[in-house]
């Protein structure tokens, strides 16, 4: 399938430009850079409460839906960044829209970024900050036995190391993952590197330097730098794989999928067809980018068993 109108156009113009390198930029251009994308998500979702919270050193962002009962469903959610850079900020109108979507409590986790701050800062902020939305789930209105993990790329790398982190600890356990095109191996290998890794925006080089900025001093195939090839999955509750056509990370997604599925996991995948990485943000100018965001809200909200 061709890409979508919007994402073509915006491809086009990236190839125009001359494909700018992620190399060549700072990290404070790339973070600002990630900032000013933002208006590629629409406008913003009024419907909703905003608060941001700080529980034992970890910055929270929850968002409500307006007139929220207590004893929601909720979903922790981690922002993808390629593991230096984003926040709150460049990811508020998906947390928006999920949880009005949703009708859930959606809860942010700003967790630490490279390379001021490298492995495991951010894997350690992102299992506290699991741990203590459970330990803290009457305080924050929501139901401690519906608690799913979710995050795009980066953060869908956290989310599944934070629910292995939690088995292996035999702590609680989330509800379900949802992993919308995880960063999952940081050597690189797959097909879908080479194939989609130069003129799709997200390149090649941009998911790399995010891993050797962050896993500097760590091997590559470390459990939790490169999670695709760990053997011990057996016991992690219901995952869904979102992977998109266009990535350099569609094959590994699909790997994980069968590594899941012959660990005994109960497993979902969807690739969606048009798009590119980072399509979970582009609500504005995708079709497929409003679609995906509703279908996540309502695995993460519903209140069915």
């Amino acid at each position: 399938m061709a890409l979508e109108s919007g994402i073509a156009e915006l491809v086009q113009t990236f190839i125009e430009n001359g494909r700018p390198s992620a190399r060549s930029q700072t990290i404070e251009e790339r973070r600002s850079g990630y900032v000013s994308s933002t208006v590629l998500a629409g406008e913003t979702e009024p419907q909703v409460k905003v608060e941001d919270l700080e529980l034992d050193g970890v910055r929270l962002r929850i968002v409500s839906p307006l007139n929220a009962a207590s004893h929601l469903p909720a979903v922790v959610y981690f922002h993808g960044g390629c593991f230096i850079s984003g926040g709150f900020s460049t990811h508020d109108n998906q947390l928006r829209q999920l949880a009005k979507y949703g009708q859930c409590r959606v809860i942010a986790v700003q967790y630490r970024l490279a390379p001021e701050h490298r492995y495991p800062a951010a894997h350690d902020d992102a299992e506290k900050g699991a741990r203590l939305v459970w330990k803290h789930a009457d305080k924050l209105g929501i139901n401690r036995e519906k608690i799913s993990l979710a995050g795009d790329s980066a953060g869908g790398h956290l989310a599944l190391v934070t629910a292995l982190r939690l088995k292996a600890s035999a702590g609680w356990q989330p509800r379900q993952l949802v992993l919308i095109y995880p960063m999952l191996d940081a050597t690189a290998q797959s097909a879908s590197y080479t194939q989609y890794g130069e003129d799709y925006v997200i390149t090649r080089d941009a998911l790399l330097t995010g891993y050797e900025h962050y896993f500097i001093d760590t091997d590559v195939l470390n459990p939790e730098a490169s999670p695709l090839w760990r053997e011990d999955f057996t016991g992690l509750p219901l995952v869904h794989i979102i992977t998109a056509q266009y990535d350099p990370l569609a094959d590994e997604g699909e790997v994980l999928y069968q590594r899941l599925s012959e660990q005994n996991v109960a497993v979902t995948h969807q690739r969606w067809s048009g798009v590119i990485h980072g399509f979970f943000q582009l609500a504005g100018i995708s079709l497929a980018g409003q679609e995906v965001i509703k279908d996540v809200a309502r695995r993460v909200g519903s209140r069915e068993d």
